[in-house]
């Protein structure tokens, strides 16, 4: 691997010792092709801050550790490369750990790591169990303060939230099915990964909502066990040929493509279609008209708040004040943002 930076530098932002990255990069033996992917991922962050780290101010290390398919990963990269120059006096350096799919004994490594190394803070969206929540905590006792992003951890396990008001999101939904969707039918509810309070909390919200607007209207549910879009596009095809009469579709998190290719072969179009998120996917399916509306959250706005988080944390910036949840926007194809512009930026 060629670079230009120095070897202590590359291990801190890979967290791993100078001497494994010193047989990395020169090719030696007894270096795994994980170690190897992660320091070309730390040779790769380091390129994008090079602009940042010419500034002043203290540099802190901080993890970012994502449960997300690799579409919403990338948004967020980009998204945090824009917020990150925002900020100061101090110079935050993100290190990512982030996965399609992470169980949950792969998490608490990742966390025993970042708690055996040291950071300045974590940010985490993650499934909310209690192993996870008890290392989380083990974290906060160590001076590692976490905040949880786009979808909450249980309390005490982490400082702050900084994401969107979900249920209010599911509440959204709900009306707009109810004053959208003419006549009777079944709505269909799907949802990746149950172990997510944001999901969980946007789907429990739009049960309520719709069978108070709409009681007329059934709700039949496909909950996927991962966030790939496999399972949850057998979940779909099951409900499909038992409830062929749906209308419509509230998909609380994610795997559009998949959704939609179980319907098409059920012989299903939708006549609505709610999503959440305007990530590349979604971003081409509302353009195409395979959905009609994405509720989409200012995720600037929510990693800008979980970074301040920790500022005010270490007491490099004023403590911030009871932040509220941020609301969704409605997106459709007619008020689609510019595709250049960072997504929630």
């Amino acid at each position: 691997m060629t670079h230009r930076f120095p070897i202590k530098e590359i291990a801190l932002q890979a967290g791993l010792s100078t001497a494994t990255v010193d047989r990395a990069l020169n090719a030696r033996a007894h270096v795994s092709a994980q170690t190897r992917r992660r320091i070309a991922d730390a040779l790769a962050e380091l390129e994008a801050q090079e602009s940042q780290l010419d500034a002043r101010g203290r540099r802190l290390f901080v993890d970012v550790v994502i449960e997300a398919p690799e579409r919403f990963t990338r948004m967020i990269r980009a998204v945090t490369a824009h917020v990150l120059p925002t900020l100061g006096p101090a110079v935050l350096r993100p290190r990512y750990s982030m996965r399609d799919v992470m169980d949950e004994a792969e998490t608490l490594a990742i966390l025993d790591r970042i708690a055996r190394r040291g950071s300045r803070g974590v940010l985490v969206k993650l499934r909310d169990s209690g192993p996870i929540r008890d290392a989380l905590a083990g974290l906060g006792a160590r001076g590692i303060p976490v905040v949880a992003i786009f979808t909450d951890i249980a309390a005490p396990a982490r400082l702050a939230f900084a994401g969107p008001e979900n249920a209010r999101a599911g509440d959204t939904a709900a009306w707009l099915v109810a004053r959208m969707l003419h006549g009777t039918g079944a709505v269909l509810v799907s949802q990746c990964q149950p172990s997510f309070l944001g999901e969980e909390a946007r789907r429990r919200a739009f049960l309520n909502g719709l069978a108070r607007l709409r009681p007329e209207l059934s709700c039949v549910e496909a909950v996927g066990g991962t966030m790939t879009g496999l399972s949850i596009e057998e979940a779909v095809t099951q409900v499909a040929r038992a409830e062929p009469a749906i209308r419509a579709v509230y998909s609380i998190g994610g795997c559009n493509v998949a959704v939609l290719d179980a319907l098409e072969r059920g012989g299903i179009r939708p006549d609505l279609y709610i999503a959440h998120d305007l990530d590349e996917e979604n971003r081409r399916l509302l353009a195409q008209n395979w959905i009609d509306i994405v509720l989409h959250h200012d995720i600037a706005e929510d990693l800008r708040a979980a970074f301040l988080h920790l500022l005010a944390y270490h007491r490099l910036v004023p403590p911030l004040p009871e932040l509220a949840p941020s609301e969704a926007q409605i997106l459709t194809p007619a008020n689609l943002p510019p595709a250049n512009r960072p997504a929630g930026a």
